[in-house]
């Protein structure tokens, strides 16, 4: 079984590798564009940015120079959460283009149902018109596929009735612990499909210490079993790394977790608040 070759169907048929490399809090410029070319160069086929993650420079250059077709890697970027009006999206999806240097997308995802600034506030009406202009992306061919990112149930109630094509993604934050079930099941029964970013919740779950006693039992580290659990529960996974090693392991998921197993992961809850936990970022 070699999970970068695995993948999805979306909703319009196109395909969506199921393991991807994330992109967040990696610096544009050497580091970002050598963790990509190094993810890309150890097998990745799908790579996670965005324009809030001021590195689309690097990750398209990385993507240029490592040689391979165009077609066989899966790109996704992301409009801004600041951007909540028609023109202001299609301004920035052209910023994005610009940075990023290709003539496509696969995947563009609205970043966040509200500006970050002001978390949980109500933006459901200019969501809807923010997705008339994804939906002018997709038409355009410049994109493959359009979805949303942190957006809840409530969020998509909202949304889905005024769609013309509905999203075929969101890409939410999951990881052992934090049960987003919810809006996962409201997703998929909705014909999302769930992305799951920081699954070792930034570093704070790898020390885990009923995750690593698991974890020893199948002979794999934390981070490891941290990705195989969420793909067993339907996910699409973005882990990141800069280490070449880490990137290489993190894509090492020839093992199944037992029902048993799933059942007591899947039953964890505040796993990034136990005291043994220690900020951790995985290098």
């Amino acid at each position: 079984m070699n999970a970068l070759t695995q993948t999805v169907d979306l909703h319009n048929g196109v395909e969506l590798p199921t393991l991807g490399f994330g992109t967040w809090l990696l610096k544009e410029g050497d580091e970002c564009y050598t963790a990509v070319s190094n993810a890309l160069r150890l097998g990745y086929r799908h790579i996670d940015t965005a324009r809030g993650y001021y590195n689309e420079a690097s990750v398209g250059r990385a993507i240029r120079d490592s040689g391979i077709p165009r077609e066989d890697i899966f790109v996704t970027s992301k409009l801004p959460a600041e951007a909540k009006s028609l023109k202001k999206a299609l301004e920035d999806f052209e910023v994005t283009m610009t940075e990023i240097g290709l003539d496509y997308l696969d995947l563009f995802l609205i970043h966040a149902p509200w500006p970050w600034a002001e978390e949980g506030a109500d933006y459901r009406s200019e969501n809807r018109e923010v997705w008339k202009a994804m939906e002018q992306f997709l038409a355009s061919g410049r994109v493959k596929a359009i979805g949303v990112s942190n957006f809840s149930r409530a969020d998509l109630e909202s949304l889905l009735p005024s769609c013309d094509v509905k999203p075929m993604v969101n890409q939410i934050r999951w990881f052992i612990g934090l049960d987003p079930s919810e809006t996962v099941d409201y997703s998929v029964a909705n014909g999302l499909i769930v992305e799951a970013y920081s699954p070792f919740a930034h570093g704070l779950i790898v020390n885990h210490p009923e995750i690593a006693d698991i974890a020893a039992s199948y002979g794999v580290t934390a981070p490891q079993l941290c990705i195989r659990y969420l793909l067993q529960k339907g996910a699409v996974v973005l882990p990141k790394a800069t280490s070449p090693d880490h990137i290489q392991q993190n894509a090492e998921l020839d093992f199944t977790i037992s029902d048993a197993d799933l059942a007591t992961l899947g039953a964890m809850r505040d796993t990034e608040q136990h005291p043994d936990a220690m900020e951790f970022r995985r290098e």
